[in-house]
């Protein structure tokens, strides 16, 4: 869906925004479902990436202990207690730049996800950046999806962090693409965008193909010591229209209401779930912040009639529109090169072999 377009919807008096968002809600799922997430940090701190939202940058005192990456036990017992307490997907995210083929702590993740996946929930990991064979890896290893958000629009990427860079983003979304993984990517709202920017990212979510099989919507929740531990926090009825607006514009996405949703009342989520959003984090923690306790989660579940989804760990990628190109980019021996606006790759891009194969369907933070 094209920026334009994004910012009409935006622009529609609220309860007109909701009742359109609610209506392809309903098309495209139970209404009543509700995913249920766990979201386990297997490695904590020292991060070398310099990402000014983030607790666990090693340029940062933010009071964070930095850990080494959790051994396979312990990980197990973790997995074991989130699917016992209802989730059916199961997140593992570690702080680093990436992960490399042949490294000890990469055949530690193998590990890991193999075990994890014979408990029967959905296999998410985010791990920084990927190469195509680190993808592979992690897909026959048993990865159901790979989350790697985009965080905000490309204009206002540079302004939150200077150690990659927004084309980085995207080839490792095309490499989880191609290796058949799904992929969860999405944004944090509240990194001092603008409307625009939230709409931008969103244009740029909503032009992915495939899309996304889940997209997560986060506010920032302001950390002491990073740069952004002044900003101020985001507007309930801004986050309730990017929500609408996401649904409107992914329809086949999870929607997943993510980081900050401590801090928004029952009221509040209520809104977020008519709005379109229809999976969550559940239980004790996100990563480094404050998560809302899993008994009052499945209370306002409880009250507002909506039950948990049934775990689906064979699920399949959101297939290729094979009448439009692969977004959001393609390879060429000069890097990376985005797909155009008018939706027609540059002159001169080949494609790899598997997307030329047009019996393969690749698969879709």
């Amino acid at each position: 869906m094209k920026f334009d377009q994004l910012r009409s919807l935006y622009d529609q008096p609220f309860f007109d925004l909701l009742k359109q968002a609610r209506a392809v809600h309903e098309e495209n799922w139970p209404q009543r479902e509700v995913q249920l997430c766990t979201l386990l940090s297997i490695k904590t701190g020292g991060c070398s990436e310099d990402c000014g939202y983030c607790a666990q940058s090693a340029r940062y005192t933010t009071g964070l202990q930095k850990e080494t990456l959790m051994d396979t036990a312990t990980v197990m017992e973790r997995a074991r207690a989130a699917k016992a307490n209802g989730s059916t997907r199961f997140c593992m995210g570690a702080a680093w730049k990436g992960v490399r083929m042949g490294t000890q702590k990469f055949d530690q993740v193998i590990d890991i996800v193999e075990n994890v996946a014979t408990l029967g929930m959905e296999v998410c990991v985010t791990l920084g950046e990927l190469g195509p064979e680190e993808a592979t890896a992690l897909k026959d290893a048993g990865v159901t999806a790979y989350n790697h958000n985009i965080d905000t629009s490309r204009e206002h990427y540079k302004t939150i962090v200077t150690t990659h860079t927004f084309d980085d983003r995207l080839r490792t979304i095309r490499n989880a693409q191609e290796a058949g993984m799904s992929v969860c990517t999405g944004g944090i709202l509240g990194l001092g965008e603008t409307v625009d920017d939230r709409l931008q990212m969103l244009e740029t979510l909503s032009e992915f193909n495939p899309h996304p099989e889940s997209v997560p919507i986060n506010s920032l929740m302001p950390i002491k010591g990073t740069p952004m531990q002044d900003n101020d926090p985001v507007d309930v009825f801004s986050l309730v229209r990017m929500i609408a607006c996401t649904r409107i514009a992914i329809p086949k996405a999870k929607v997943r209401l993510s980081a900050g949703r401590y801090s928004l009342s029952k009221e509040a989520q209520a809104m977020c779930y008519f709005a379109g959003a229809n999976s969550i984090f559940y239980g004790d923690k996100l990563l480094t912040t404050v998560n809302p306790r899993a008994n009052e989660d499945m209370q306002l579940l409880q009250e507002l009639g909506l039950v948990p989804q049934s775990p689906n760990p064979a699920m399949s990628a959101p297939e290729t529109n094979l009448d439009r190109p692969l977004s959001p980019c393609c390879e060429s021996d000069t890097g990376l090169q985005p797909v155009g606006e008018a939706g027609i790759l540059p002159a001169g891009l080949g494609t790899s072999a598997r997307s030329r194969d047009t019996s393969l369907q690749p698969a879709g933070l």
